[in-house]
């Protein structure tokens, strides 16, 4: 079996100024911004290009802690939504170079703990999972006002994460006749606080529980369902208090049969889970406060290619044997 070698470098370093710990970091989609969130109850822009950093905003409008911070897809212009632990969601956009609210949702009972834009194919929404155990779709409708539709009871005792699928159906690209259009269907996960991950499809303009997917023993802290080009397989992420990341596969195109795979047992808890833009590479953080990212063989195995120190820099680079090829 050959060696396998990754390099991971840390290419720069953002001062951010924040005052207090930052909870969530997202670069813009042509990666030359970065949105940071924090304990300070700020959220701040930077310009990153060329290795350098500006700063382009720093949005106060939250009265807690700012959990997690996502963009929009540009198509829709300039626009980032941020939740805080003061129970709102807060949807801010850049109009002739200056930042402002243009939203702002407080249909929830307890903390925002998690937001993730749908595919952009389907225009501007924005699903958000709360502590007090429901989950919020919120749709603009084209002249500022804002449709909301809410699943109460969600997940019992909180929701922690959600995560849109692809729009593509998994497998219209490859069975669909020459020029039709492939299938299009709202759907996303979900992880709370009642150990489990929950899959919800839109049904004839109604959120419905599609799935629910049962194999952690402890809080879910975060899902990700992996990015996808209409191949036949749907694949999601799950990470847990429990110290465990799993795998969560499905073939069948009625969605209905999932698979779980145990990546790894890590010694601490697991904060996070991030695909890469193809969806082949899977990253973990958590309480080790190292980031991992993983990959899978071409026998099904999940591998950890590289490991990353937080804030040291540090890259241990894993292979098959225990030397490595330069």
């Amino acid at each position: 079996m050959s060696k396998l070698l990754k390099t991971v470098s840390v290419i720069n370093t953002v001062d951010t100024s924040h005052e207090d710990m930052i909870h969530d970091a997202q670069m813009d989609y042509y990666g030359t911004r970065l949105a940071t969130c924090s304990s300070d109850r700020s959220v701040k822009i930077f310009d990153v290009k060329n290795g350098g950093q500006i700063l382009v905003a720093d949005l106060r409008g939250h009265e807690g802690p700012v959990w997690q911070v996502a963009w929009a897809h540009p198509m829709y212009g300039n626009i980032l939504a941020s939740c805080s632990y003061d129970r709102k969601v807060i949807i801010w956009k850049e109009e002739n170079g200056t930042w402002d609210k243009m939203y702002e949702y407080t249909g929830h009972d307890s903390s925002v703990n998690s937001v993730c834009w749908g595919p952009y194919d389907f225009g501007l929404f924005l699903a958000c999972g709360s502590s007090d155990g429901a989950i919020s779709v919120l749709t603009c409708s084209g002249d500022g006002h804002w449709d909301i539709k809410k699943i109460n009871n969600a997940h019992t005792i909180g929701c922690n994460a959600v995560s849109w699928a692809p729009a593509v159906v998994p497998g219209s690209l490859i069975e669909q006749p020459t020029g039709q259009k492939p299938n299009y269907i709202k759907r996303f996960v979900s992880g709370g606080c009642d150990n489990l991950v929950k899959l919800w499809k839109e049904e004839d303009g109604q959120w419905k529980e599609d799935q629910k997917l049962e194999a952690h023993s402890d809080w879910v802290r975060d899902v990700g369902w992996a990015p996808s080009i209409g191949l036949p397989t749907s694949t999601i992420a799950s990470c847990s208090r429990d110290g465990r990341v799993f795998i969560w596969t499905c073939d069948d195109p009625a969605g209905n049969t999932w698979t779980a795979k145990l990546l790894h047992k890590f010694n601490d808890a697991v904060w996070h889970v991030s695909w890469s833009i193809t969806g082949k590479i899977l990253a973990v953080s958590g309480g080790d406060n190292k980031v991992t990212l993983w990959k899978e063989s071409v026998d099904g195995q999940w591998a950890c290619i590289s490991d990353v120190n937080k804030g040291q820099g540090a890259v241990t680079s894993i292979t098959d044997s225990q030397q490595n090829e330069q």
